[in-house]
């Protein structure tokens, strides 16, 4: 691989995407929607992350479809780095003491109970190890179908990676959370059961437009890449 090459367009796909995943994270921790929906007697709630969450793994599609396994991971483990920071940066301001007529009208305890959970340890590591299993996984099924299917069908190469690394993220995530009480065990079957299927269809619903997306960039980066003889150690960086 030619380490030097230049994209047009790289970077802000990675800042795009990392993006999406701290204001998801944020929103996840901050409300529960419930659209009063049932599938199969299950509760269709889901916190609010899920609404963003799922354009992060389409995203990491269109980066490991055009520019490789490779640079993936460097976005993925970028993307970790920040949400960590931003996780840090929550923890401390919930540790400095609130000024008088903040607390008046807000609090230290309206604070805690919508954002506590971006300090506390449960819903950080939950978030983190969901996060990086979901989307390691993601990538690597995604590159490894590519030079199966020698670069057709990408829809079935999106999808499909993504009904996998969504049920990994989605479990990984709400467990650890209900076990450090961010959500409450009751809502443990409602919430995996919704933000998977949620996250897996707007996938396929997005598929028309990563292909549009992913054509376009193979054409204005002059790239397409095979991942034939990669290194998939995720810790390789």
């Amino acid at each position: 691989m030619n380490q030097e090459k230049r994209y047009r367009f790289f970077e802000i796909l990675m800042a795009v995407f990392v993006t999406v995943l701290v204001v998801s994270n944020i929103a996840s921790s901050a409300k529960i929607i419930d659209l009063g929906l049932k599938i199969f007697g299950v509760q269709l709630a889901f916190d609010a992350g899920t609404l963003l969450f799922p354009l992060s793994y389409i995203f990491g599609d269109i980066l490991t479809e055009v520019y490789g396994y490779q640079r993936s991971r460097k976005v993925i483990w970028t993307g970790f780095a920040c949400l960590v920071l931003s996780s840090g940066v929550f923890w401390l301001i919930s540790l400095l003491p609130g000024e008088a007529t903040w607390q008046s009208y807000a609090g230290d305890a309206a604070y805690l109970a919508v954002l506590g959970g971006m300090s506390s340890g449960g819903i950080v590591l939950g978030s983190l190890a969901g996060y990086w299993s979901g989307e390691f996984t993601n990538s690597f099924i995604l590159a490894k179908m590519k030079v199966l299917t020698k670069g057709r069908h990408l829809w079935m190469r999106t999808i499909g990676s993504t009904i996998a690394g969504e049920l990994v993220d989605t479990v990984v995530f709400v467990m650890a959370a209900s076990a450090f009480g961010v959500f409450p065990w009751s809502l443990f079957l409602t919430l995996t059961i919704t933000n998977y299927l949620f996250k897996v269809g707007v996938e396929a619903l997005m598929t028309p437009l990563t292909y549009l997306l992913v054509n376009r960039l193979k054409q204005v980066e002059n790239e397409d890449f095979y991942d034939r003889e990669t290194n998939f150690n995720p810790f390789k960086v």
